[in-house]
């Protein structure tokens, strides 16, 4: 305990989490698990992360590694200064949420987060939890509640993310006016302050103009959808809804296929591109298309999607018994409408 007390002893405003490691569940083996931050996505499902680049150039494991969030399983924290800050949120119901809006709330009003490397906590994970049936509803209602507060006009992302509307997302956060009036009365910081200074890695996605399932009017029981990963190729599956079938078109022109990015460290989500050769829509990685305008696509709600570079659409083709093909021709006045327009 003497690590973590001395860092809380130099600054009470000090959240010191242990490094985090896996007891097996089968045969109580500890297993090490490797020195990380700890940050999530725009979901906010959490998750390890790597140190940020000044503690590994330093060169010493032992020092502490700055981190934008919790996982959740463990804490040290000044009792006085958590009562500050408003403990954790009693808002949050069942699963998820509570860590990442304490990680968040400690940097924007006045404290500061870290994994101590010299402290280690082994954690088993329960086969079966008695919430797991419902596990992304509560996590998603949470998360709804922390972009709420927390998040400014970034809140926006976490909509995206759960490819919610924007407006009435037919989920009830509860009240969150005590939490504002917190925030409000603590004088804390911007979110765009907590993105610039302590989560810089997290992807940005305020270029969004639509997002959700796209849909055909020739087909419209299936939706576009990114397919088998391994095969770089947009496909149609019947309507589901998830991450494979977040579609999200940009200011610039690109159409994205796939649940969002999380850190700059990871892959981003793929692009759609015609690449004038294939009858049939690629999805690659954006930064790696030489071509601007074959990965740019001119669309408008219930409009065609037209590449700008070869002019061809993206469309349906009904193929009788054997199904239907998502393919590139030239353009039939075929129409695409998509889940949500951010007005």
């Amino acid at each position: 305990a003497e690590p973590v007390l001395s860092r809380i002893q130099e600054n009470r405003k000090r959240v010191i989490l242990p490094s985090i490691d896996n007891i097996k569940q089968d045969t109580f083996e500890v297993q090490r698990y490797e020195n990380s931050a700890h940050g999530y996505s725009w979901e906010l499902w959490c998750m390890y992360i790597s140190p940020p680049k000044d503690w590994w150039d330093a060169g010493d494991p032992s020092l502490p590694i700055r981190t934008p969030a919790m996982i959740g399983c463990s804490f040290v924290v000044d009792r006085k200064f958590f009562g500050e800050i408003g403990l954790l949120d009693p808002g949050m119901d069942v699963y998820g949420g509570e860590n990442i809006e304490l990680g968040i709330k400690v940097w924007l009003c006045g404290g500061s987060m870290e994994v101590l490397p010299c402290s280690r906590v082994a954690h088993i994970e329960r086969k079966k939890k008695p919430y797991n049936n419902n596990i992304g509803f509560y996590t998603k209602r949470n998360a709804l509640r922390v972009a709420e507060v927390w998040m400014d006009d970034y809140k926006w992302h976490v909509y995206i993310a759960w490819n919610l509307p924007l407006e009435n997302p037919g989920i009830d956060i509860g009240d969150v006016s005590e939490r504002k009036a917190l925030r409000k009365s603590l004088k804390c910081k911007n979110f765009q302050w907590y993105l610039d200074h302590v989560y810089p890695e997290m992807r940005r996605y305020n270029n969004t103009v639509a997002y959700g399932e796209l849909r055909n009017n020739k087909a419209k029981d299936v939706c576009l959808d990114q397919g088998p990963q391994e095969n770089h190729t947009a496909i149609l599956y019947p309507c589901h809804g998830w991450g494979p079938q977040l579609a999200r078109y940009t200011k610039e022109g690109f159409l994205h296929l796939g649940a969002l990015g999380t850190t700059t460290l990871l892959p981003d989500t793929r692009c759609l591109v015609d690449n004038g050769k294939s009858r049939f829509p690629q999805l690659l990685d954006c930064e790696k298309v030489k071509s601007s305008l074959h990965k740019r696509w001119s669309f408008i709600q219930n409009g065609a999607i037209l590449n700008k570079g070869t002019g061809r659409c993206l469309e349906v083709e009904n193929k009788g018994m054997a199904g239907i093909d998502l393919i590139l021709r030239s353009c039939t006045g075929q129409r695409w409408t998509i889940k949500n327009f951010i007005k």
